[in-house]
C-alpha cells in the first residue's frame, strides 16, 4: 500500500455520518452532499457563478475550475496549489495553480470508517485498503483490478486495536491520576514542613533569647562567687588551696615512700638467699676465716630474727589514701569550693537569715550587688578553671550555642523545603512524583540513564565509567512530527513536553553536553530511543503518564475518541 502523508486528507466522521445521503454523485462526502442536491443544475461550490448541467457532474471533464464538479473521478486531479502555472481554459486564474474545492474522492467504507482517496489514486490499477477499503475508488476495473470490500475484516481489526488503545489510554490516564494524586501529597508534605519549620523557628527564637539571658546572668553570677578552685579569693579560699596543694604533695611523697619500701624489701630478701645458699654449700674443712665469719654471722642474724607480725597500716589502707580525692574517697574539695566563704561573709550569708518569701528577690539584689563590688575591685574576682570556665557558666554557654546550632540547622531545612516548594515540577506539579526515580536503557556498548528532575547519564558497559550528559534546568514545548509507530512507542505529530538538561561534562574539544528529552503518554516511565543529533547534544524518546493529558475516568470519552 502506498504512503499518504501529506497528499491525503483523512476525514474521520462519527458513525451518523458515514453515510451520504441516497441519490448523492458518485464521491461525495457527506458534508458536501448539499451542494449536489439539484436534479437539474449544478454551481461550481468555488466559483457559485458558474452553473453547469447536473449531467455534467463526473464525466470525466474538468469543467469547474475548483473541480467540485468531479467528486468520482480523477478528471481533475492535476489541480494543485503547489503545481507549477500551466494554461488551464476556463479557469479563472488560468493555470492549474489552483486548489480544488475537495478534499478527495469519498469512501463510504461501511463497517468501518469513510475517507478520502487523493483524486489521483482513483482508477489507477491500485486497491488502496489503508484509505478505501471497500474497493469503490477502483470502480472502473482498470486492467482488471477489481478490489473487493475488505471494510469488515479490516473494521474488525481496526476496532480491536482502537479499543486496545482506549484501554491503554485509560490505564495511561489512571497511572496519571495517581501520579497526580502522589504530587499532591507531596506538596502538602512540603508545606507542613514548612509550616512546622516556621513555628519551630519561632519557638527557638524565643528560646535563644532566654538562654542568652540565662547565660549573661549566669556569667554575672559566677563572678560574684568568692571561694573559687586553687584557694584565689578570701582567706578561707586561699587557704583551702594551700591545703588541697599540701594534701597532694603528701600523698605524692607516701607514694614515693611505698616505692623505696618496696625496693628495699627486695634487696634483703635477695641478700638473705645469698647468705643462706653460701650457709649450705660452703665446706667447713677449707680454712676461710673471712668465709666462717660470714656464715657464723648469718646464723645469728637468722637465730635473732623476730617473728613476722602483722603491720599496723596494710598495703591496701596505704592505696586508699592514694586514691584521688573525690564524693566518695578522701576530701570532698568541691563541698568547700561551692562555700561562699570570703572575708565578705556577711554579705552573701545574709540572706540566709531572710524569710523564704523573700529570699529569692534579695538573692537577686545581693548577686547584682556582688558582682558591682567584683566590678569596682571591693572583692576577689572568680579565677578562671583551665577550660576557662566555671562548669555552670560553660553549661549556659553549650546550651545557648546549641540553640544557636539548631536555629542555623532549621533555617537551612526551611530554605530548602522552601526552593523545593518553588521548583518547576510540570504541569499540575506532577513531576514531583516522578523525583530521584530513574529510567535507563542500553544502546550499543553503553547504557543511558534518565533520572527524573536530575540528570542524564552514560554509563560504559565495560566499565569505563559515567559521563554527566546534563542536569535538569526547565521544562519546555516543542512540535513533534514524526509518524505513529505500530508499538505505540513514539513521539506522533504535535506538541510535546521537552525537559531541558544542560551544563553536563564537557566534551573533548567541545561544549557542555546536554540533553533534550522529549516526552509522550505511555502507561508507564520507559526511555524508548536516545541519538546524539550533533555532537554532545543528545535527544532521548521517553513514555510516561506524566505526559499523558487524557486524565478523565474510564468510560468518559474525549474529544479524540471514535
Amino acid at each position: 500500500m502506498r504512503r499518504v502523508d501529506a497528499l491525503v486528507l483523512l476525514s474521520t466522521l462519527s458513525q451518523s455520518t458515514l453515510v451520504a445521503s441516497k441519490g448523492a454523485p458518485r464521491g461525495v462526502g457527506p458534508e458536501f452532499v448539499k451542494f449536489y442536491e439539484s436534479k437539474t443544475s449544478f454551481a461550481c461550490i468555488g466559483n457559485p457563478s458558474i452553473k453547469l448541467d447536473s449531467s455534467r457532474i463526473n464525466d470525466n471533464s474538468c469543467d469547474c475550475p475548483d473541480g467540485s464538479d468531479e467528486p468520482g473521478t480523477a478528471a481533475c486531479s492535476y489541480l494543485d496549489g503547489l503545481s507549477p502555472e500551466q494554461p488551464l481554459p476556463g479557469s479563472k486564474t488560468g493555470t492549474t495553480n489552483t486548489t480544488n474545492s475537495l478534499p478527495g474522492f469519498w469512501c463510504e467504507n461501511k463497517g468501518h470508517i469513510g475517507s478520502y482517496v487523493p483524486f489521483a489514486y482513483v482508477n489507477d490499477g491500485v486497491c488502496d485498503y489503508e484509505l478505501c477499503c471497500d474497493g469503490s475508488e477502483e470502480f472502473a476495473h482498470v486492467g482488471g483490478v477489481k478490489c473487493q470490500n475488505k471494510c469488515d475484516s479490516i473494521g474488525k481489526e481496526w476496532r480491536r486495536v482502537e479499543g486496545e488503545r482506549r484501554k491503554s489510554k485509560e490505564r495511561s490516564a489512571a497511572a496519571r491520576r495517581q501520579l497526580l494524586k502522589e504530587a499532591g501529597d507531596l506538596r502538602r508534605t512540603v508545606e507542613g514542613r514548612i509550616a512546622s519549620l516556621k513555628q519551630e523557628l519561632e519557638n527557638l527564637e524565643i528560646k535563644k533569647s532566654e538562654l542568652q539571658v540565662k547565660f549573661e546572668e549566669v556569667e554575672r553570677s559566677e563572678k560574684g562567687k568568692v571561694v573559687k578552685p586553687e584557694g584565689q579569693g578570701g582567706k578561707l579560699g586561699v587557704l583551702l588551696g594551700v591545703a588541697k596543694a599540701r594534701v597532694r604533695e603528701l600523698r605524692s611523697t607516701l607514694d614515693k615512700v611505698m616505692d623505696q619500701r618496696d625496693d628495699y624489701a627486695d634487696k634483703v630478701e635477695q641478700l638473705e638467699e645469698i647468705l643462706k645458699n653460701l650457709k649450705e654449700e660452703y665446706n667447713p674443712n677449707f680454712n676461710d676465716e673471712g668465709v666462717k665469719a660470714a656464715v657464723k654471722a648469718y646464723e645469728d642474724y637468722a637465730a635473732s630474727a623476730a617473728p613476722e607480725k602483722k603491720p599496723d597500716i596494710t598495703d591496701g589502707e596505704i592505696l586508699d589514701i592514694l586514691k584521688e580525692d573525690g564524693e566518695t574517697t578522701g576530701i570532698n574539695w568541691a563541698e568547700f569550693e561551692e562555700e561562699e566563704g570570703s572575708d565578705a561573709d556577711i554579705v552573701y550569708n545574709l540572706e540566709a537569715y531572710l524569710p523564704e518569701f523573700a529570699r529569692d528577690y534579695i538573692h537577686q539584689k545581693l548577686n547584682i550587688l556582688r558582682v558591682w563590688l567584683i566590678e569596682n575591685g571591693m572583692l576577689a574576682d572568680n579565677p578562671v578553671k583551665p577550660g576557662g570556665e566555671t562548669r555552670l557558666v560553660q553549661a549556659a554557654r553549650e546550651a545557648l550555642e546549641a540553640a544557636k546550632n539548631e536555629h542555623t540547622s532549621k533555617t537551612a531545612s526551611l530554605e530548602e523545603q522552601e526552593r523545593d516548594l518553588n521548583q518547576e515540577y510540570g504541569p499540575d506539579g506532577i513531576f514531583r512524583a516522578l523525583k530521584g526515580r530513574c529510567v535507563s536503557t542500553e544502546v550499543g556498548e553503553y547504557e543511558y540513564e534518565l533520572c527524573w528532575m536530575g540528570q542524564t547519564t552514560q554509563k560504559s558497559k565495560k566499565g569505563h565509567g559515567n559521563t554527566n550528559m546534563g542536569n535538569f534546568v526547565k521544562f519546555d514545548k516543542q512540535v513533534a512530527d514524526e509518524e505513529d509507530r505500530a508499538d505505540g512507542k513514539g513521539l506522533g505529530k504535535g506538541q510535546r513536553m521537552v525537559m531541558k538538561f544542560e551544563n553536563g561534562q564537557g566534551c573533548w574539544n567541545g561544549p557542555n553536553r546536554r540533553t533534550d528529552v522529549w516526552l509522550a503518554c505511555a502507561e508507564k516511565d520507559e526511555l524508548w530511543r536516545v541519538s546524539e543529533s550533533e555532537k554532545c547534544v543528545y535527544r532521548m524518546e521517553v513514555g510516561t503518564p506524566a505526559a499523558c493529558e487524557d486524565v478523565g475516568e474510564p468510560g468518559v470519552k474525549t474529544k479524540d475518541e471514535l
